[in-house]
């Protein structure tokens, strides 16, 4: 493995592209690309963590943090960090530590005298902790039968700094995410409704992106091998907390070629990837005065930004409550395709004493073409909730404007 790693050559466009939108931004790194997951056994999670009287303290982090930039007309992964950590039965930890030491050697890396191993460019360093150091600061009661493994792989020269590194513990400390349970929202046919109750603001999640071509998040689950899905029911996999369903170190340690291949594929299908027309007609409502306010985003793929919105990012790591400007003109929360992650947007809106409406099918498309149902979590009584698909019901939308006689732009000008 050599660095910087060749992810897609570039023409003229694509350079233009990087340029304005990739190689910064106003809201974030945009030339950074970041997740992490920790699954932990609790007994609020146990149909899908597992949890039981007899097991009930396994625990399973990843966290990855990944540099692009574009070398001559290549962009490329200049800086590479993966940071794995599994707390299991001691038995089970020093059987997989072998595991891990038989991958090195099929993989070809070679020791080095620091007690890092070397394959091209890529390090790993490996440490079995009987506690784990991060365990024993927080004052974590974890079993005495258990132990942990940790394996972090960097290529040269990559330094994300202390508080990247500190960040999988740091929201390991935030506590397990709970579901909402449901209320009983009105269903609508279209989002007619909503045009009594303008202006109104807007948040995106993944809906609009999987109508891009870009795959959808549980595409990340299966790359870093977070949970399983075998009932096709994304909302409710099952944990991987076990080393016989976990085949990410054997993944990277003996074919790095072939998993960088997967590692990229996110960033490279957001960057690839086109606004569809759903964000066509956002535009058009933002332009003509119905959405006030930045498009609240889930999404790092920077599609809202390439369509000519102004985005407000609010998935971060380092903010579990991200600042959200609701202002104070508005009457509703228009939320598009999105689900679980950012529940507490919609509460505050609920809060401000605006109407939420949520424009989503509850379920998308396998790619052998069978519906998978997705439940919305956060509908509450009184909301309202359109089955429709972004680019179904948003240019649909536009087009019940447009008939009427005027936009919220020309009523203003006229009381002037």
């Amino acid at each position: 493995m050599r660095f910087p790693y060749h992810v897609l050559e570039l023409d003229p466009s694509g350079l233009s592209q990087w340029a304005t939108h990739f190689a910064s931004g106003p809201d974030r790194r945009r030339d950074i690309e970041e997740g992490i997951w920790r699954r932990t056994q609790d007994q609020r999670n146990a149909e899908q963590s597992g949890w039981s009287e007899e097991a009930s303290a396994r625990r399973r982090i990843v966290h990855y943090w990944y540099r692009y930039d574009v070398i001559g007309t290549s962009l490329c992964m200049v800086d590479f960090y993966l940071y794995y950590c599994v707390t299991y039965p001691a038995t089970e930890i020093d059987a997989y530590h072998e595991q891990v030491s038989y991958w090195l050697g099929a993989g070809g890396w070679a020791s080095d005298k620091d007690g890092t191993w070397r394959r091209g460019d890529l390090r790993i360093r490996l440490h079995r902790f009987d506690i784990h150091p991060q365990d024993t600061a927080a004052g974590r009661n974890i079993p005495a039968d258990y132990a942990s493994l940790q394996v972090t792989i960097t290529s040269d020269g990559c330094d994300p700094g202390a508080d990247v590194v500190a960040r999988p513990w740091q929201v390991l400390a935030d506590g397990i995410r709970i579901k909402d349970l449901p209320g009983a929202p009105i269903l609508i046919d279209s989002l007619a409704p909503l045009a009594a109750h303008v202006p109104f603001q807007v948040e995106v999640g993944c809906g609009t992106s999987v109508e891009a071509g870009i795959p959808p998040l549980h595409r990340l689950h299966e790359i870093y091998r977070v949970t399983t899905r075998h009932d096709n029911k994304p909302g409710a996999a099952p944990f991987i907390l076990n080393v016989d369903d976990d085949r990410l170190l054997e993944e990277v340690l003996v074919a790095p070629e072939n998993k960088f291949t997967e590692f990229c594929e996110m960033y490279q299908a957001c960057f690839q990837a086109k606004p569809p027309p759903a964000l066509d007609a956002l535009g058009w409502l933002a332009r003509n005065g119905f959405i006030v306010g930045p498009i609240i985003t889930n999404n790092f793929d920077v599609l809202t930004a390439r369509a000519g919105l102004t985005e407000c990012f609010v998935r971060r790591y380092d903010q579990k409550i991200p600042h959200v400007p609701l202002l104070p003109e508005t009457k509703a929360l228009l939320v598009v395709g999105n689900h679980a992650d950012r529940r507490r947007v919609e509460a505050r809106a609920r809060e401000a004493g605006m109407k939420v409406f949520f424009l989503d099918p509850e379920g998308f498309w396998d790619a052998d073409g069978t519906f998978a149902p997705y439940p919305l979590e956060g509908a509450q009584d009184g909301d309202y909730v359109c089955h429709k698909t972004a680019s179904e019901g948003l240019p649909e939308f536009v087009a019940l404007l447009q008939g009427a006689q005027t936009t919220p732009s020309e009523r203003g000008a006229r009381a002037a």
